[in-house]
């Protein structure tokens, strides 16, 4: 059978507890108002080539953002960790950045993605594009 080209992905969640809330919202709007989430966090790799046994990524390779979010985000209220409002869409883009610079360069895989949720039925994902 002849091989076709293609990419391996993978992907791993991390959950963490944190408020946050959103002041530049309307008068009412109630995520203005201090509210927590249990957040979900899923990293998305990819692979041109698998490594051995047949890995785009070892999943224990990822426990440096399970260390990082568990130190600087857990049981923490955003507003005060990110210097950016703390949304779904700009905790993807944190991370993502934080997985770029600090994960990318110590595992075989590279990050397509981070995925953040803050309720079971919403997510905000950050792709981060070819460099």
């Amino acid at each position: 059978m002849t091989a076709v080209q293609g990419q391996h992905t993978i992907a791993k969640c991390f959950t963490f507890e944190a408020s946050h809330r959103l002041p530049d919202l309307p008068e009412g709007h109630k995520c203005a108002r201090l509210h927590g989430h249990s957040w979900t966090v899923e990293v998305i790799l990819t692979a041109d080539e698998l490594t051995g046994p047949g890995f785009v990524t070892d999943f224990g390779d990822l426990k440096p953002l399970k260390h990082y979010i568990d130190e600087h985000l857990d049981h923490r209220h955003l507003n005060d960790v990110l210097d950016v409002p703390p949304t779904s869409e700009n905790v993807a883009a944190h991370l993502a950045a934080w997985c770029v610079t600090y994960l990318e360069p110590v595992i075989p895989g590279r990050v397509v993605a981070v995925r953040v949720s803050e309720t079971r039925t919403t997510w905000a994902e950050y792709r981060v594009v070819d460099r």
